[in-house]
């Protein structure tokens, strides 16, 4: 047998301790804004240094061995609070600086045109702004705050809600003269637009508002909000848009609004950071700036 290294790799061992958390290697990899392969060889690195088999790769699902389960539980503490000084020290003596995640629509539709409020009352702090959707149901593992549509409020996070997402029926005004029977109700014969990450949003308005849906020509499915609601923008069918995200496309003309019912949905958008980046003073400052200006706005 190879004897153990005195030294491993402490990048490897938080990968090992997220991955065997999460149970998945691609969901690693979207904590950790890396590729799936790019985590493999990681444990793979680490498996070698330690000459152990810390994952169990002959089923379907990804476990620990007997070594790697061990592993973990003399290690996670350690690599957490191993992130807990590092996060305190870059507060203390570190450039003052935010990594905040938001969803791509609120970021163009709400964050950004007021950004500048921000920056202007906080010159002292630089902002890094990603906009990726890959991890849109829980707050990135690389973000000291984000911005996230949550059913329920997550555990374990300092976290405050800011509205409940509300969907409302909009078309282009060319598809509206097109077919003007579409401000009575009627939506029989056009192409609904449909978010793919709601695929039921359209029958649940339809349940609420009493109005019949019909018979649809097509069905357009598209992976993002942002992307349903420039093909509405586009006359390329009928979309739930999310409000109040989308009132700057109703004001400028580039959508309307077919009806005064709105669809109340389950989620919510929430300011998330972890406990310990709470403590910090941009991040405070940050999280106060976004409740005084978004907060209760749906």
């Amino acid at each position: 047998m190879k004897s153990v290294k005195n030294r491993i790799s402490l990048r490897g061992l938080r990968t090992f301790c997220i991955v065997a958390r999460r149970g998945s290697f691609r969901m690693a990899a979207e904590d950790l804004f890396l590729t799936p392969s790019a985590i493999s060889h990681q444990i793979k690195s680490l498996e070698n240094e330690l000459d152990v088999k810390l994952f169990d790769r002959s089923t379907r699902d990804l476990g620990l061995t007997e070594a790697g389960n061990t592993l973990l539980q003399e290690s996670a503490e350690l690599i957490d609070q191993l992130d807990e000084v590092a996060s305190h020290f870059h507060a203390r003596y570190g450039q003052r600086s935010l990594r905040v995640a938001v969803q791509p629509f609120f970021a163009t539709e709400m964050l950004v045109p007021k950004l500048s409020d921000f920056i202007s009352e906080n010159p002292g702090i630089d902002i890094n702004l990603d906009t990726e959707d890959q991890t849109a149901d829980k707050h990135p593992a690389q973000a000291d705050v984000s911005i996230r549509l949550f059913r329920n409020a997550p555990r374990n996070l300092d976290v405050d809600e800011l509205f409940r997402l509300r969907l409302c029926p909009a078309v282009s005004p060319a598809l509206l003269k097109r077919h003007p029977g579409i401000k009575n109700g009627s939506l029989e014969g056009l192409p609904l637009i449909v978010h793919s990450k709601r695929p039921k949003a359209w029958r649940d308005w339809a349940r609420s508002s009493g109005i019949e849906l019909g018979a649809q020509s097509s069905v357009i499915r598209l992976e993002t909000m942002i992307s349903v609601a420039i093909a509405a923008e586009q006359g390329l069918g009928v979309a739930l848009v999310p409000l109040p995200l989308s009132e700057s496309w109703f004001r400028a003309g580039k959508l309307v609004r077919l009806s005064d019912h709105d669809l109340q949905t389950d989620t919510s958008y929430f300011v998330v950071a972890r406990q310990q980046d709470g403590q910090r003073t941009e991040v405070q400052a940050f999280r106060r700036w976004i409740l005084q200006e978004f907060g209760n706005t749906g």
